[in-house]
């Protein structure tokens, strides 16, 4: 149908983004299996959790908790 230029994209073949299950973006950890939890103590509320990244002696560490406080968006 030439001139039917209806730019929504219904046949499904060109999205921003890509898409889901492959390619680039958004899903690359998938391919490294499961993160090391390392133990650590959060600095605000004292609590023992576990984060991703081996915690550097210095800098301050925290819960799920409390990050969502120290989030700086």
């Amino acid at each position: 149908m030439p001139g039917n230029f209806s730019g929504s994209g219904s046949s499904g073949e060109r999205r921003f983004g890509g898409n889901r299950d492959g390619g680039r973006g958004g899903g690359f950890r998938s391919n490294f299996g499961p993160r090391e939890m390392h133990k650590a103590v959060c600095s605000d509320c004292k609590k023992e959790c576990e984060v991703p990244f081996k915690p550097t002696e210095g800098k301050p560490v925290y819960c799920r908790d409390c990050f969502q406080n120290h989030k700086k968006f």
